[in-house]
């Protein structure tokens, strides 16, 4: 079987094994990953890597929500890198709106602006848009995004109100899950109510999962198990719960 990681921090993985993980992962058929970034540090270690494995390796360039916003000089140069380097560049991500900080409340209407910026230039660079958004982030996600006429979009890890994973599906977004679909029921929930033509597989390795991954290092692996539960949670065969995911990768972001 062919999987697609659709969410993975591949900058984070430690750089000198960085050619035998993914030597590794080939081999039990991972045949690409999206990789997103942090921050303009984040984004031009993950551009190269994407020069490094072009066939392997789809890139994202964004600014994580869950941190301080940006300074005005690393926000133009991230939108700057994105317009320079659109040829590489596969999606604009991670971006979204800040939830488990502290200060989220706080800083909630310059991540609301951030994300209708990022939200202007992936329209404008015809690229998909992966999104941190949830809770009751969601739906203020949502709405800027359909102010902006996007889309493409791909709510990552999605925890959202039933009414609200409904708005997403029915405005053609995608959604994924990660390996917590295998073992807590707001997941396998989830699942259940994406279909499998919008329903992507991530791991958002490296971060640590619990139940039967627990003290395991997150790595695309992870996604043989995941598949298994998603195929039992829609009645089909793991064979095409797995041939849906990488379709639907595919027609999200161009994976080949």
């Amino acid at each position: 079987m062919e999987f697609i990681d659709a969410h993975l921090h591949l900058d984070q993985y430690p750089e000198s094994e960085t050619d035998k993980l993914i030597s590794e992962w080939r081999s039990v058929g991972i045949t690409g990953l999206v990789a997103v970034s942090m921050n303009l540090a984040s984004a031009y270690r993950t551009l190269e890597l994407k020069h490094r494995y072009p066939d392997f390796v789809y890139a994202a360039v964004g600014y994580h929500p869950e941190q301080a916003l940006p300074s005005l000089l690393e926000r133009e140069e991230l939108f700057s890198l994105l317009r320079k380097e659109k040829e590489r560049i596969d999606a604009v991500g991670e971006v979204g709106l800040p939830y488990y900080r502290a200060d989220a409340v706080k800083e909630l209407e310059g991540h609301c602006e951030l994300l209708g910026q990022f939200a202007v230039i992936a329209v404008e660079l015809a690229l998909p848009l992966v999104l941190h958004a949830v809770h009751d982030k969601a739906q203020i996600a949502l709405d800027i995004l359909l102010k902006r006429n996007v889309c493409k979009a791909h709510f990552h890890w999605l925890k959202a109100p039933d009414d609200v994973v409904g708005k997403i599906v029915h405005h053609g977004y995608y959604v994924s899950v990660t390996p917590e679909v295998c073992y807590r029921e707001r997941d396998r929930h989830l699942a259940r109510r994406i279909p499998l033509s919008q329903l992507l597989l991530e791991t958002d390795g490296p971060w640590p999962h619990n139940g039967p991954f627990a003290g395991r290092m997150t790595t695309p692996v992870f996604l043989h198990e995941s598949v298994t539960a998603v195929a039992a949670l829609h009645g089909v065969s793991v064979e095409a719960a797995a041939a849906a995911s990488v379709k639907a990768a595919r027609s999200l972001y161009g994976c080949k």
